[in-house]
């Protein structure tokens, strides 16, 4: 068991992963969850703080910690990126998006995608420092992300085990997809509910995939791959029918995946390079090109010209 949670990785996968996670808690707050700031003006008495805001305690907010807050975690999230002082801004950025969630889901809604970004921003401060490109493998690198996937695939199955203890076998023949296409869907979402029993299908496909998410674990690399692959899939028909894109959870469940390989600056590096080279390579051609003389047929040396009054070499000499 050890040997699996502790499996080694390349540290590119690692750093990879870091700038990813990072960035997109940047995204998140200009993107995702900017309605986050309004919850300032909301009046103190309907501020009921989850558990481990009362157990912390964490202070009602107020305008000026939500505007801090925000504009904290957002200079520290880009930094954290850069892959500098991993613990050091690893921890703050953890602490800081922490209390940026129990401030959103304080109000009476809380979101379930958000726990594999959580875990995965509570980890990655103990894989220590890692570059891109490093092919070198860490034990501890390799144990943040079988956490942060340990996280993922808890989402799915614990939202199965949700599905099921509060509704029972009603949500598997209800009409929950029904009321969700009424209230968000899309056109896409109306041809299919139109095919008779198909959203019934579907709500017992959906329950059976949480069901059995654990067993990515058990498959060979290439099958987890593809696997994690429909994951993906079935987060894209999601958005397009009933528009919910579980974006955090999406960025978490990239810890499954070769990331080592994805390298875009190194990318935009060698393209800049080769425009160059191509650019030289066609400013010689044209130089070289100008500096010729047209001639109307095959050329002759100098050592061919023939002077005036005297016959040509054909062979042998013209004459006795």
């Amino acid at each position: 068991m050890i040997r699996w949670l502790t499996e080694p990785v390349p540290r590119g996968r690692v750093a990879a992963f870091r700038t990813l996670i990072y960035l997109f808690v940047a995204a998140d707050l200009a993107v995702f969850t900017p309605w986050v700031r309004d919850r300032a003006a909301v009046p103190g008495d309907l501020y009921q703080p989850l558990l481990v805001g009362r157990v912390l305690p964490l202070p009602t907010p107020t305008p000026a910690l939500v505007t801090t807050l925000f504009w904290a975690l957002l200079l520290l999230a880009l930094l954290a990126a850069s892959g500098r002082a991993p613990r050091l801004l690893g921890w703050s950025v953890f602490a800081l998006y922490l209390e940026w969630m129990i401030v959103a889901m304080s109000y009476g809604k809380v979101d379930h995608d958000r726990f594999g970004l959580l875990v995965a921003l509570a980890v990655l401060p103990t894989a220590g420092r890692a570059r891109h490109g490093d092919t070198t493998r860490t034990e501890a690198g390799g144990w943040a992300l079988r956490v942060t996937q340990t996280a993922v695939i808890c989402t799915y199955f614990l939202a199965a085990w949700a599905k099921l203890r509060f509704g029972g076998l009603d949500w598997l023949t209800g009409s929950v997809l029904a009321r969700a296409i009424i209230r968000r869907g899309t056109e896409l979402a109306d041809v299919i509910a139109s095919v008779p029993y198909l959203l019934i299908v579907a709500q017992f496909g959906i329950v059976a995939f949480e069901l059995l998410s654990p067993v990515v674990f058990l498959l060979r690399k290439r099958w987890q791959l593809a696997t994690v692959g429909f994951f993906y899939s079935f987060h894209l028909v999601t958005i397009a029918t009933i528009t919910i894109s579980f974006a955090p959870h999406l960025a978490a469940m990239a810890s499954f995946l070769p990331l080592e390989r994805v390298r875009p600056v190194v990318w935009a590096r060698q393209l800049a390079a080769r425009r160059s080279i191509d650019g030289m390579a066609g400013g010689a051609a044209t130089a070289d090109h100008g500096s010729r003389v047209s001639w109307p047929g095959p050329r002759r040396s100098t050592e061919d010209e023939v002077p005036a009054g005297q016959d040509p070499v054909v062979e042998r000499p013209a004459g006795p």
